[in-house]
């Protein structure tokens, strides 16, 4: 195992530069995942890890080693991609072991690590068949399972479950994620998925066009995002933004609706901020301010409701029980020491 350290790096195609300097410090066993919108370079920066693309300016290491001018080969990573990428006419057995027969192992070596990484992924009984005929989560699994032989010091998953269905990608999470508590090897994992990249990782890199917004673990990214783009992408449904001024303690919208402040937003009147505030922070009182019923989803343990407060929509979840009707006015109150305020110009929480 090692630790993986990404020190301002950058990757231009020629005129066009699609990553700004990037620094990342990935800790030696931790599962680390990589999460933005399309776009935001986060393939790209996994590719120049595996060794898949140059890079243009700053160091990538894997341990101690400065790997920018090192084969992908001679790298001892592993990579697991979106297409399953197995060879059709060999068992799943040949598809494990191809790697390693390639490196020309000793035979019983890698009938060895075939039968553990076999054991480790539920693949007993399925050695002898073909890829045609497995699942497409039994077919992930035997890529994880090439991969695992390999005893690398480094996993790289590149959106390994998008060709999933809904139950199996979250079942296949899981299994991701027991397999790396088992192995306790390094792992980035890439995803536009903030769901699972807030089950899975010990550490996520929010990206946004090229740069890292923010580090932390899922949980202070989702308390403490240090800005708009970070708070309105962790989360889902995701964070409700209203434009307005502080004054004495409150947030005055645009509307007239007056919004608890935290305590951040203290001693600044008149100043334009964005309050935000999550959707589970929202309660029906009496004290609140006015709100148009649009749209009620329930979804069994909780119910999402859609309204709309002057031109503003918002979403709130409850997990009581209630009987919202569309065009139905209700008063919603948010808990003012959960809300965050960011600056409406660079977006910055305050």
């Amino acid at each position: 195992m090692a630790s993986v350290t990404i020190e301002s790096v950058k990757k231009r195609f020629g005129e066009v530069e699609v990553l700004h300097g990037v620094d990342i410090r990935i800790p030696d066993g931790s599962f680390t995942v990589l999460v933005g919108p399309s776009g935001c370079g986060k393939s790209t920066l996994l590719r120049m890890i595996a060794g898949l693309e140059n890079i243009s300016a700053g160091n990538i290491r894997i341990g101690e080693r400065i790997v920018n001018q090192v084969p992908p080969k001679e790298r001892d990573i592993a990579m697991v991609f979106q297409n399953y990428a197995l060879y059709p006419h060999m068992s799943v057995r040949d598809n494990m072991a191809f790697s390693l027969n390639l490196a020309k192992t000793p035979k019983a070596t890698v009938d060895a690590r075939v039968k553990q990484a076999a054991g480790i992924l539920g693949l007993d009984v399925l050695l002898d068949r073909f890829p045609r005929q497995l699942s497409g989560g039994q077919r992930q699994r035997v890529a994880m399972g090439r991969a695992i032989v390999r005893d690398p010091q480094v996993f790289l998953f590149d959106e390994p479950l998008s060709n999933l269905d809904a139950k199996l990608r979250v079942q296949m999470r899981t299994e991701i994620k027991e397999l790396h508590q088992r192995l306790k090897t390094t792992s980035i994992y890439v995803t536009h998925d903030q769901i699972e990249a807030m089950t899975m990782a010990d550490q996520i890199v929010v990206m946004h066009d090229g740069r890292v917004e923010q580090i932390g673990t899922p949980l202070k990214l989702y308390d403490h995002p240090a800005n708009r783009f970070v708070a309105g992408f962790i989360g889902s449904p995701a964070m409700n933004f209203i434009e307005g001024r502080l004054s004495g303690g409150f947030v005055e919208a645009a509307n007239g609706a007056r919004l608890p402040a935290p305590r951040a937003g203290s001693g600044a009147d008149g100043r334009p901020v964005v309050y935000g505030i999550r959707p589970e922070h929202l309660d029906i009182a009496d004290d609140g301010f006015d709100a148009e019923v649009v749209v009620v989803e329930p979804t069994g343990s909780e119910t999402q409701l859609f309204a709309r407060l002057g031109q503003q929509e918002l979403v709130g979840v409850f997990r009581e029980r209630h009987e919202f009707q569309p065009g139905q006015k209700i008063r919603l109150r948010p808990r003012g020491e959960c809300a965050h305020l960011f600056d409406p110009t660079n977006g910055q929480r305050i």
